[in-house]
């Protein structure tokens, strides 16, 4: 942690390559964040370059006290945040909740195995889908939470929540998403006509 705030201390001096220390330290974790936040690989890239370049911008604005991770995040998801917003054409009502609580176990990516890379790939793709319906704020939180591992508390100060609202928000999200989970389940059961027996 010192090395990264000696490497933002020499950048905001104009150190180019101190700079090009942190990029490299982050870029993974905020090209993710940023996959995972708008679901096309252009989308994040672009995204990710335009963190960098306002973390650059606003070094002066950075607090020793916090972690650099947390902060360059917090850029991230506020700039995927507002691009959601500008190309969002329809409002979707996330006020619909059930008594289960269904929950969504995420896949993990890494697999030796071809076949089941390829069950994973696309378990992965219709999460992408699924996020999609969520509202931003919602995305932001479970995406830093599931996919980046971040704390509540650090979920909190990088979206400028209260960690009682992360909460909140992170549960409904889980429950908004295993109910898509268990929609699309459901929807690949073969089903009976009306009157039909269970038996034909």
């Amino acid at each position: 942690m010192d090395e990264q705030i000696a490497w933002v201390l020499r950048a905001r001096q104009g150190d180019e390559e101190a700079f090009t220390r942190l990029v490299e330290a982050f870029q993974t974790p905020v090209h993710n964040l940023c996959l995972r936040m708008l679901g096309e690989e252009r989308d994040a890239e672009d995204a990710a370059q335009e963190t960098f370049l306002r973390a650059y911008r606003h070094l002066n604005r950075y607090d020793e006290a916090r972690p650099f991770g947390t902060w360059i995040l917090s850029i991230a998801a506020h700039y995927c945040i507002d691009r959601l917003r500008k190309r969002r054409l329809q409002v979707l009502s996330l006020d619909e909740e059930d008594e289960e609580g269904a929950t969504l176990e995420l896949p993990d990516p890494d697999s030796p195995q071809p076949e089941v890379q390829a069950l994973r790939r696309e378990e992965r793709e219709r999460i992408h889908g699924m996020l999609q319906h969520l509202d931003e704020v919602d995305r932001a939180a479970i995406v830093m939470r599931y996919w980046n591992g971040s704390a509540e508390v650090e979920i909190a100060e990088a979206l400028h929540l209260t960690v009682s609202a992360v909460k909140s928000r992170l549960h409904r999200a889980r429950r908004a998403l295993g109910e898509r989970w268990q929609e699309g389940t459901s929807v690949n059961r073969p089903q009976r006509r009306p009157h039909e027996s269970p038996a034909v």
